[in-house]
């Protein structure tokens, strides 16, 4: 595929992204593009390896290796190339559902796993994904295509999420009737209120896409909590099957002494009501600020990083973010070869921003917090750590071992909590009678989805716990499948 000697020939090469003390006075995406041209030779370095791992999907170590929705990368990247982009299009349209969001915001486990990536840079595959499908949109491809004919079974999806949407899409390209139930009053779940418009445009690109599925015969309804605001009986008596999709947002707490103090919140909390502010035109009553605030930050990941970039929007006067895992090394380790996921450091957007104004990475590694402290009046102002050293304990596990005379006091006026996620929340799981497993997570067996409750299926976070939007794609088309399996034998 691509140029035979391509990735000898060409460097990789991905667009410049805005500067950073520029991007941060506004809530514009980040990311530019390259020429056509420029994108055409990109596609020339995929290697025509024979055994493509980069959409090969698999499970390493627990970290995604290839593409989980087993997108056919060669094929599209020799019709850049040759500068076939309308069929370029229709070979990525094949796999995946939303390729304008993993384009955006999925950390590519593909070109971890590409094989130029073991002695040289490797393809830029994210890049060109989101070339093929922005190209589109902008040349008028994208269209709605409804089904031509209706089977005559309905189905309720719970939760609008990367998972829900990618089933509701499946489903009504089979033909069944489709509602989307979201508790949130706007569609997309984490896409809309857990990732920040500076990654992904709400108003172009998420709702570009919602308002598309409406137009193919997809219902939707907002602010309207299943269980709560309807009867989850109700549903399955007006429906011929449910998908519940609700996602993992039960958010890890910090439960150390102070914990109770004002200006400490959830990152959900936080980034959800700077994106509702942000849309809504207006600040709204559980806005967040971090304006002239310490901004303490306890977590690292996508999260993590999403609240640094967006407390350097609101104007913060210092950030720190805490992580208690080591810094990751700069090359691959022995015990992380190819194809695995690279754990390597590097300087994401929201650090990258926070070195151009403050001088230095944000970030603190193997440091543990131990305690809060207040003023007077109950309102946070100290967050009191001390550094760790991974050791492994008597099973041979590595835990954090806590290095006596480290203890550090660091001023902060808001701590945002980014330590990622324990499972679904329980109303939904507990008024249908959803068995859990041993994480808490919606019981059902991937490839079937089916959970004890008859007529109900299950998919995405909800199902296998957080994990990355990409993920949710491959799940939520899982899922339609077999649902429309059980529908058509009803």
């Amino acid at each position: 595929m691509g140029k035979a000697t391509g990735f000898m020939e060409y460097k990789r090469e991905v667009p410049a992204d805005r500067l950073p003390l520029e991007r941060i006075n506004d809530w514009k995406e980040f990311h530019l593009h390259l020429s056509e041209d420029k994108q055409m030779i990109q596609g020339a370095r995929c290697m025509d390896c024979g055994i493509p791992f980069c959409h090969s999907g698999i499970l390493i170590n627990g970290a995604a290796s290839g593409c989980p929705i087993n997108n056919v990368i060669p094929e599209w990247n020799d019709l850049i190339y040759k500068g076939l982009w309308e069929e370029a299009l229709k070979r990525l349209l094949k796999t995946n559902n939303f390729p304008e969001f993993t384009g955006r915001v999925c950390p590519a486990p593909c070109e971890g796993a590409c094989t130029v990536g073991i002695n040289d840079p490797q393809v830029t595959i994210k890049n060109n994904e989101c070339n093929i499908i922005d190209r589109a949109f902008a040349n008028g491809l994208i269209k709605p295509a409804p089904p031509t004919s209706r089977t005559g079974k309905t189905v309720a999806v719970v939760g609008s999420g990367p998972a829900g949407l990618a089933c509701a899409d499946q489903l009504n390209k089979l033909g069944h009737t489709v509602t989307v139930y979201e508790r949130a009053d706007r569609i997309g779940g984490l896409l809309m209120y857990g990732i920040p418009n500076m990654k992904i445009d709400k108003e172009e690109v998420v709702q570009r896409r919602v308002n598309l599925m409406a137009e193919e015969g997809i219902e939707f309804i907002t602010s309207t909590e299943v269980g709560k605001d309807c009867s989850s009986e109700e549903l399955l008596e007006k429906h011929d099957a449910l998908v519940l999709c609700g996602g993992a947002t039960k958010p890890r707490d910090l439960p150390v002494e102070g914990r109770e103090f004002s200006g400490i919140h959830f990152a959900m909390d936080f980034l959800g009501a700077n994106t509702k502010s942000l849309l809504d035109g207006k600040e709204t009553p559980d806005f967040i600020s971090a304006k002239n605030k310490n901004v303490v930050i306890i977590g690292g990941g996508d999260t993590g990083t999403d609240c640094v970039a967006t407390s350097l929007r609101h104007g913060a006067k210092s950030i720190t973010q805490l992580e208690i895992m080591p810094m990751a090394p700069l090359e691959r380790a022995s015990d992380n070869p190819w194809p695995q996921w690279p754990k390597i450091y590097k300087m994401d957007y929201g650090q990258e921003e926070a070195a151009a104004v403050f001088g230095k990475d944000p970030r603190s590694f193997c440091i543990t917090t131990k305690k809060f402290a207040s003023d007077t009046s109950g309102q946070v102002k100290e967050v009191h750590t001390i550094d760790v050293n991974w050791e492994k304990d008597a099973q041979g596990r590595f835990i954090p071992k806590e290095i006596p005379g480290t203890e550090k006091v660091i001023a902060a006026d808001l701590v945002i909590l980014a330590m990622g996620f324990l499972g679904p929340d329980d109303l939904l799981l507990n008024d249908l009678g959803i068995e859990r497993d041993a994480r808490s997570n919606a019981k059902a067996d991937y490839g079937s989805f089916k959970t004890n409750t008859p007529k109900v299926f299950t998919a995405g976070d909800m199902r296998r716990g957080q994990s990355l939007v990409v993920w949710a794609i491959n799940e939520g088309r899982g899922a339609a499948a077999a649902c429309d399996q059980f529908l058509m034998t009803i």
